[in-house]
Order: structure tokens, then C-alpha cells, then sequence
């Protein structure tokens, strides 16, 4: 009895997954989107046996369904999956469901782990949304709606910034004025945690290490990056802060930039609160540096001599690089290093710039092995590396099942 549904809700989507959190193996995976607006759109994938634990992806032998048709709001989204799940499989009579768990963004210092949803946790979830404003409040319309259709299940809240909350104070606190600090709860929280705690996990399993003997460093990147020192299982440093936008340059986020530009261009270019906002998340980055966000785009720009592909993909590959140096300064030396997400996952070009001047450390590629293609966990190190490199696909729906799990059986 170890089913979970997976649910990660925005505010005009959710996407859900129904789950073996002890084998890994998925049963059906869909996405509700385009909740509220003119026509909305419902997309159910079945897996077929032989499912691959802890591989989702889809093969030759699963189906997908789709459909569009106006979707109110997130509980008319919920019938419409339940509607799915019946026609198409699998039943969920036969695959019962013991729990349902949610990934939320922001917990603020509130929550450190995963934590079973009362009123009074929905209620702090909602203050909350002044940390997150993008995302908690889509969290909590999928919570409300996935408790009216699942009424008698528990529903479990996994949150994104729990896995940091092991960081000690001398690395989530600014230097800023102490009591407005505290007043206005200004702090780093980072973010991505479910994924470095599965990655971690992944990787010590991997090499049949003991997760508490291992200093790590991780790499989640995709269209958001983050990286965390990892030291003996707990996060003791991450790149975002208070909110994803610092740290490493992202597809459309700066990542770290000097809080002054923000009043130069208030000042000089009369930007508004509004239009920094929108400047800094959804208009630099990649997307700034070259005129587009996907990493594929910035390569291809590159293999063609781009000047501002070429410059991005420098730019984006010195931030790799500056984090992983302080972070082996925080950690005193590492043993191992992973790469995980879309773009670490799937981009050579990437994890060879990251780690080109680390041999001083005992970091060594083998670029054959950077090369290949596969699904699951790989080594890309050297046989004489001191230190493991490894791609591990990262599994956020498992991870928050086995969370869920834990709290509820």
C-alpha cells in the first residue's frame, strides 16, 4: 500500500502523478492546464508494464490522451483527472491511492519537513505567499481542490525550501539590519530541495557510499538552476536566496547582480517596482544575453559563432564555475559532484565548461563518457578522478511520494 498522487500546482495548472513510492514505479502521469482561460487543455499518460522504477518517461507501448474544453477552476481541473483516470486507466479502484502529497515552493522557517496538511497548515501556507506570491497561492488552490475530490485521504505538503533549512545562519542570513530582517522574514531560503535531496541520496546509492561520509555538490539545471553543498546528507549552502532569483544566470532569470543596478535603473531609465520585477525574472538571463532562454538555442548559437550565444553561454558557464569554487571552500573538498535537470542531464557542452578548471582539485571528465546519452544514473569521471562526476536524472514525484509515505504510513 504505498501509492501516492503526486500533485504540483500552479495557479493556472497542476500537474499530477499517481506513483509506487516504494518500487518507483509510475501508473499515469497528466497535466491541467490553462485553468480559468478561454479554453483549457487536459493531457493523461498511461504507463504500460514493463515500467522502468523511477523512469517515467514515456515508451512505444504507453498512451496519451488529450482534450480541450473550458476548465473553471482547479476543482472542475480535478474532476476532469478523476474523469481521465476512469476512462483511460489505470482504475484507481485497482491502484488505490493511499495518500496524496503536494509540492509546495515556500515554507518559509516554518517547515523543515514534510508535514501532514491541517487548516492551520493551509492558513500558514497562505501567509506565506508573501515569500512566494507566483506560486504558494496555485499550491494551495490545488490543496483545497484535491481535498474536496480525495476527502478521505491524507494530503501531505513537501516544500521546496525544507531541505535548506539545515543551512547554518552564518549562510542564510544577510547582512542587513538585524530587526527589519527579522520583521519582514529577509532571509535565504533556496530553493529546488526536493531535487538535491533525491540527487544526493541517488548518487551516494549509487556508489554504495554511506550518505554521511559524503561531501557533495549538485547542480539542478534547468530553465531555474540552483547548486547546494551538500555535507553528510544536509544542505549547508544553496545559490537562491529569498526568492529564486539569485544565484546562478537561469533561462530568463540575472541570478546574482549588484542590488544598486536596481536603483540605477529606477533612477536613470525610470523603471518602475512592477517592470524591475518583471526585467530581472523574466527578461535577463539567457533570454537577456542572447534572445533566447533554451540552452539547446544557446549551443546551436554557438556552434554557428554567435557572438551573443557565445557570450551567454561563457557567462552562464563562469557563475557554474565561481559556485562550485566557493562551494568546495564551504565544504572543504569534495567527493562527489552531480548534474541533474534538463540541461545537466542532457548537455555535455555544460558539465565540461562547469568543471574545466577543477583539476586542481581532482576533478577529472572523461570526455567519452561526458558524451553519451543514457537514462540512468552515469558516471562521467575518470578511473583516476579523486572526485566521482555523475548525471543523475533527478525524480521530484518520487521524492515527494516517498515524503509523503513516511509522514502518513
Amino acid at each position: 500500500m504505498s501509492i501516492v498522487l503526486v500533485i504540483n500546482s500552479g495557479s493556472s495548472s497542476f500537474k499530477y502523478q499517481l506513483i509506487d513510492a516504494e518500487t518507483g514505479i509510475p501508473h499515469a502521469s497528466g497535466l491541467v492546464e490553462r485553468i480559468g482561460q478561454e479554453q483549457g487543455r487536459v493531457k493523461h499518460t498511461v504507463f504500460f508494464p514493463p515500467a522502468v522504477a523511477g523512469e517515467p518517461a514515456v515508451t512505444a507501448t504507453d498512451a496519451t490522451f488529450e482534450r480541450e474544453l473550458p476548465i473553471e477552476d482547479h476543482t472542475a481541473g480535478f474532476q476532469l483527472m478523476l474523469d481521465a483516470f476512469a476512462e483511460h486507466g489505470p482504475s484507481l479502484e485497482q491502484h488505490p491511492p493511499v495518500a496524496v502529497g503536494h509540492r509546495v515552493v515556500h515554507g518559509g522557517a516554518r517547515f523543515f519537513e514534510p508535514t501532514l496538511i491541517t487548516p492551520l497548515v493551509e492558513i500558514n501556507i497562505d501567509e506565506l505567499a508573501v515569500l512566494a506570491p507566483l506560486h504558494n497561492p496555485g499550491a494551495l488552490q490545488g490543496i483545497r481542490a484535491a481535498k474536496a475530490a480525495f476527502a478521505d485521504l491524507p494530503h501531505v505538503a513537501v516544500f521546496d525550501t525544507a531541505f535548506h533549512q539545515t543551512m547554518p545562519p552564518a549562510a542564510y542570513t544577510y547582512a542587513i539590519d538585524t530587526a527589519l530582517a527579522e520583521a519582514h522574514r529577509v532571509r535565504r531560503y533556496g530553493f529546488h530541495g526536493t531535487s538535491h535531496k533525491f540527487v544526493s541520496e541517488a548518487a551516494a546509492a549509487h556508489l554504495g557510499r554511506s550518505l554521511a561520509e559524503l561531501r557533495q555538490i549538485v547542480f539542478h539545471l534547468g530553465n531555474g538552476a540552483s547548486v547546494t553543498a551538500i555535507d553528510g546528507g544536509r544542505s549547508v549552502d544553496t545559490s537562491m536566496g529569498m526568492t529564486p532569483l539569485e544565484g546562478l544566470v537561469m533561462g530568463t532569470r540575472s541570478g546574482d547582480i549588484d542590488p544598486a543596478v536596481i536603483f540605477h535603473l529606477a533612477r536613470r531609465a525610470e523603471m518602475t517596482i512592477p517592470q524591475l520585477d518583471d526585467l530581472l525574472n523574466k527578461r535577463s538571463g539567457m533570454l537577456g544575453l542572447a534572445g533566447v532562454s533554451d540552452m539547446r538555442d544557446i549551443e546551436d548559437g554557438v556552434a554557428r559563432g554567435d557572438e551573443a550565444a557565445t557570450l551567454a553561454f561563457e557567462v552562464y558557464a563562469h557563475r557554474l564555475r565561481a559556485y562550485a569554487g566557493a562551494y568546495l571552500a564551504v565544504l572543504g573538498g569534495v567527493d562527489v559532484i552531480s548534474f541533474t535537470a534538463g540541461v545537466g542531464e542532457n548537455s555535455p557542452q555544460v558539465r565540461a565548461a562547469a568543471l574545466e578548471t577543477l583539476r586542481f582539485a581532482g576533478v577529472e571528465i572523461d570526455a567519452a563518457r561526458n558524451e553519451q546519452r543514457g537514462r540512468g544514473i552515469r558516471r562521467i569521471s575518470t578511473d583516476t578522478s579523486r572526485v566521482e562526476v555523475l548525471v543523475v536524472p533527478t525524480n521530484e514525484e518520487l521524492e515527494i511520494a516517498r515524503q509523503t509515505i513516511a509522514v502518513t504510513v
